[in-house]
């Protein structure tokens, strides 16, 4: 039992808003791409897969992250007691798990088409790699915008065999998303990361914070509009994107105080509400 907690722990599998991030890319994707007239029977089977998948990646991914930082988590507060950090787990056996979790993963993505499946391993080294990034450049969180939301990319190619211009532009968008909430995240260890030297856009736009959010989510609003526009999306679409900017723009800009790392997390972990409000803002805009 006791090695079944520290699994959970290292896999992060009681914070679900990390899987849900990766989540909500692929549903968005899918949702583009489905043509709601057919019957939904494949529809939820490719959600359901989606979902799988995130969760097996997002897993495994936090293991390599782990291993990755093992000498600096250990230096950080809030990282100090993972179990790798902490020598609970052996980077062997993390590895393995790490190798299982993959496995699963692969399991998974051979339900879909062939174009689908070679995309999703070309992203793998960007998966894999992400972790050394701040420790090079100021932008990792860029790194992981493109990382984290290229299932947008496969839920589309999933049903349409191929790739437009569309998901491209939701694919951009989502991609300012993660910077932004990302950088968020970032501020629960300024103080730690700028001691132990890691880079960050945290850091880096640390005395003008709210500007360069403000700049990400206008960004990802004018991206998600053009894409819209692009899809021939009923009046609708652009009359309930409200509700989801203004939570970006106002909720999450209100509350966030990057001195503050309880309101840091609050924020971040709010954007799981906004990934689920766009999702129904596509699937009403696809059935009017």
């Amino acid at each position: 039992m006791n090695q079944l907690n520290l699994f959970i722990e290292l896999t992060r599998l009681k914070k679900p808003i990390g899987f849900m991030l990766l989540f909500w890319p692929c549903a968005w994707g899918l949702t583009l791409a489905y043509d709601f007239s057919f019957s939904l029977n494949n529809y939820f089977f490719y959600l359901i897969l989606f979902f799988l998948g995130s969760v097996f990646m997002r897993s495994a991914g936090c293991i390599v992250n782990d291993v990755l930082d093992k000498k600096y988590d250990a230096k950080v507060i809030r990282t100090k007691n993972r179990p790798i950090a902490s020598g609970k787990i052996s980077i062997k056996l993390a590895v393995i798990y790490s190798l299982l979790l993959c496995f699963f993963a692969l399991l998974v993505l051979l339900n879909f088409n062939l174009f689908t499946i070679i995309l999703a391993l070309g992203s793998m080294p960007l998966a894999f790699t992400y972790p050394l990034m701040k420790r090079f450049t100021y932008w990792p969180q860029l790194f992981l915008g493109i990382t984290f939301n290229y299932g947008l990319i496969l839920g589309w190619t999933a049903i349409k065999g191929e790739i437009s211009i569309v998901p491209v532009l939701f694919y951009l968008g989502a991609i300012f998303w993660t910077l932004g909430y990302d950088t968020i995240y970032g501020y629960q260890d300024i103080k730690d990361d700028e001691i132990i030297g890691l880079k960050s856009t945290s850091i880096k736009f640390k005395g003008k914070a709210k500007k360069f959010l403000f700049a990400c989510y206008t960004s990802l609003l004018f991206f998600f509009l053009i894409g819209g526009y692009k899809m021939d999306f009923h009046v609708s679409y652009y009359l309930l994107a409200v509700i989801p900017f203004i939570h970006l723009f106002i909720y999450q800009m209100k509350i966030f105080n990057l001195k503050d790392p309880s309101s840091c997390l609050k924020a971040f972990k709010s954007n799981n509400l906004f990934g689920l409000i766009i999702f129904i803002n596509i699937i009403i805009a696809k059935n009017l």
